[in-house]
């Protein structure tokens, strides 16, 4: 039997601005029906590949596939196929969801009874059919990112692209949008691919890329990333850095790094070793930390910086 195309397929892209590369080599794929996060901090190319994987850009080498079609060359049916929600709210504050979403609709030549069934039907689903007449000045932060989804699903894509969704909405939106999601996944069949700078947001996805300086960095299942770290990994702070580093690594054969001015290392069973590791010490430690492997552990081990490290050096 013949394997299904995946939804996307990015291979080998690159891209400039001027002389910047903001991409370099990347190549994965997003499979048809998962909810696939992009993981990066700011800076760190996300937004780019987005707007490449959206049509808003070309990449400057490398292709895009989305359900078999090339973004360069078959654009339309890509643009068809998807529905997108930018991070900025691109709806019409003056106007009615309603209004706003008819105007969406006959950008994709719907009109009439199929029109307005299609536009109470996506308010029905994202819990917004009451607010069908209200201005979308007038809804909180939350029911806008709803509405920008509703308006995104309107002409029924396959694909539904997301920069940061969950931008600008507080925890309870947050619980809501991903409540919305994971129905519009398992009920519908819609393959889901988003940006997030959230590690929280990150660990709710099926399959995660680590973007890091425009490079992929990693790929797989929150559950596969973090499996890939040697134990538990402890933060350690003490005064002379230098002989600590040296004495854990040869005692446990452990890659030690300097982060934040913290030694860091991965040991397994790292809680049943606590004494082994202050009897290596010639001062009492200033703190000390054992803690399970995070997303952040994995972008640390990837990469050999923290996650806003890297956001903090992008000018």
């Amino acid at each position: 039997m013949e394997e299904e195309s995946p939804a996307v397929e990015i291979s080998e892209v690159d891209h400039f601005y001027g002389h910047r590369q903001a991409l370099t080599q990347v190549t994965f794929t997003v499979r048809e029906g998962e909810i696939f996060g992009l993981l990066g901090p700011n800076g760190g190319g996300k937004t780019t590949l987005f707007r490449i994987v959206s049509t808003l850009f070309q990449p400057s080498s490398g292709s895009v596939r989305v359900f078999g079609h090339e973004t360069r060359a078959d654009s339309d049916l890509v643009r068809q196929s998807m529905g997108v929600v930018f991070q900025s709210f691109s709806l019409d504050k003056l106007l009615t969801v309603e209004e706003n979403l008819k105007c969406q609709g006959r950008l994709y030549g719907l009109s009439g009874s199929d029109l307005q069934i299609r536009i109470e039907d996506r308010l029905t689903k994202v819990g917004l059919r009451d607010r069908l007449k209200d201005r979308v000045g007038t809804l909180s932060g939350g029911m806008q990112r709803r509405v920008e989804i509703a308006k995104g699903l309107l002409h029924q894509p396959r694909l539904l692209l997301m920069d940061e969704p969950s931008t600008g909405l507080d925890p309870g939106a947050r619980i809501d949008l991903w409540r919305y999601l994971k129905k519009l996944q398992q009920e519908e069949g819609t393959t889901i691919f988003l940006t997030t700078h959230l590690m929280e947001e990150a660990e709710k996805c099926d399959r995660l890329g680590i973007l890091s300086k425009g490079k992929l960095s990693g790929l797989g299942s929150p559950r596969e990333l973090k499996s890939e770290i040697g134990g538990e990994v402890v933060t350690l702070s003490v005064k002379d850095r230098e002989s600590a580093s040296k004495k854990i690594a040869e005692t446990f054969g452990a890659e030690v790094n300097i982060q934040n001015g913290s030694l860091r290392f991965e040991i397994p069973h790292a809680k049943d070793r606590i004494n082994d590791i202050l009897n290596l010490l010639s001062e009492e430690p200033e703190s000390i930390h054992i803690g399970k492997a995070t997303l952040e552990d994995v972008f640390i081990h990837r990469t050999g910086h923290r996650f806003w490290e890297e956001e903090d050096s992008e000018s």
